[in-house]
């Protein structure tokens, strides 16, 4: 049995449940690598200089064994997340770590400790095998995963599973990620695939999606509501893209903050009015390297009033970390609130504790999402409410230059990976929704 069959049954209208759990699975498939042997090699370099195209292999790999409670999807499309970079740069530490760590965990979980890791936080594919005790879920089923991996046996993460002790991001601190031909998932990880929506276009939400829905919009975060004045860091980018649209959709005043005359059109094609290029009106938060300049928060304050009549920011949509922080804190209006999540430009940030102490401002870290917060972005999505920020799609081979572009911020929005799908443009089921949503399903494609 090859991937080539699998993908024949996907392919055909034909197929049922009962054909798809009949087909015999593969020993191996194709899956991008890092290796463990390997975690020195940028050993001092600067972050810049490390070339994730150097780490990233594509190699074969043997089909891992299919636990209770998991899944094995044939992966169509994936897509490249910062954790992907971080994982093929090994920064800040190196992945291997994590998988060490879950493998001592169970006599399961053993299989993810392993001298490869395969990397991919987000996929869209059909489901092949469910392992015991898997009801909702059938083989023949198109999904869409998202990235929380929880084991759920403390109390802990009972009321909000992104709680429990041993939370994980599947493809970074799990094994057998999305960015392959075949993933192993949990199938409380599965969702089901926007039908509007090709295979690429489906996968490229799922991370950065539900992260932004719970950093922003849920009660574990930021819970926005109609006339909010939102300051979201990179707008037009993977994190922000979504951040933009959530504002927009809920009734809030989103001020985009973009680094381009190309990325701020992209935020006006979103709908957004308010706009401020930081390169073109030149802020710059840092007077050295150690020293932060409080005259440049005060401009970029007096900017945003520009934009609000008057008003400072209800909420920060933090994801800069360090370079941004303290302007961050210092431009949210009295008791607002600072979300933040990743911390791209540095996680060492500082600011000014008086304007936030004496001010009853509260900064909330968010990480990714909980299963429910996770589906309800996905719903959107689905419903046409929120659309995918996809701009470019490239072959499994070339996961290295996608990985690369992303870490030096040559894209725009979400980069997609064509693992099993051998076109783009497959996987639509509902012409008549998409044709309502084309223009912007394509908006990032445009640029």
């Amino acid at each position: 049995m090859t991937v080539k069959d699998i993908l024949a049954a996907i392919q055909s209208p034909d197929s049922t449940s009962e054909d798809f759990a009949a087909l015999p699975l593969p020993e191996s498939y194709r899956a991008i690598t890092v290796h463990k042997d390997e975690t020195e090699m940028f050993a001092g370099l600067a972050t810049r200089d490390k070339d994730p195209r150097k780490s990233i292999h594509l190699d074969d790999v043997p089909l891992p064994e299919l636990g209770p409670g998991e899944a094995l999807v044939a992966v169509m499309a994936s897509s490249v997340n910062y954790n992907s970079v971080w994982t093929s740069i090994f920064e800040p530490l190196s992945t291997f770590g994590f998988l060490e760590r879950y493998g001592r965990l169970s006599e399961l979980t053993k299989r993810h400790d392993l001298p490869y890791h395969i990397i991919g936080s987000d996929l869209a594919g059909v489901v092949l095998r469910t392992g015991p005790g898997v009801n909702a879920w059938r083989p023949g089923d198109e999904v869409v995963a998202h990235c929380l991996s929880v084991e759920l046996e403390s109390s802990d993460g009972h009321n909000d599973t992104m709680l429990d002790p041993e939370q994980r991001i599947w493809g970074f601190e799990t094994n057998f990620g999305g960015l392959a031909e075949i993933a192993l998932v949990k199938s409380n990880q599965l969702m089901p695939k926007p039908d509007h929506l090709s295979w690429e276009e489906a996968a490229a939400p799922g991370l950065v999606n539900s992260t932004a829905y719970r950093q922003l919009v849920s009660r574990n975060g930021a819970g926005m509501k109609q006339g909010d004045n939102v300051l979201i860091w990179g707008a037009s980018g993977g994190l922000g893209s979504y951040a933009t649209q959530f504002a927009l959709a809920g009734g809030a005043n989103p001020i985009c903050v973009v680094s381009s005359d190309q990325k701020a059109e992209i935020c006006r094609s979103m709908g957004a009015e308010a706009i401020i290029d930081r390169n073109a009106e030149g802020y710059k938060f840092w007077k050295d390297e150690n020293t932060q300049d409080p005259k440049e928060w005060k401009r970029f304050g007096k900017r945003i009033r520009e934009f609000t009549g008057g008003e400072d920011i209800d909420i920060v949509f933090e994801h800069p970390g360090r370079e941004t922080f303290g302007a961050s804190v210092f431009v949210t209006r009295k008791g607002g609130t600072i979300t933040t999540c990743a911390s791209t430009s540095g996680y060492m940030h500082e600011y000014d504790n008086r304007y936030l102490w004496m001010s009853l401002k509260r900064i909330i870290g968010s990480h990714f999402a909980n299963y429910r917060e996770a589906w309800e972005a996905n719903r959107l999505i689905a419903k046409g409410k929120i659309h995918p920020t996809l701009s470019r799609t490239y072959a499994l081979e070339d996961t290295g230059q996608a990985a690369y572009d992303v870490h030096r911020n040559l894209h725009q929005g979400k980069v997609g990976v064509l693992c099993m799908a051998p076109e783009e443009g497959l996987g639509v089921r509902d012409h008549e929704k998409r044709a309502k949503h084309i223009d912007a399903i394509n908006r990032f494609r445009n640029i």
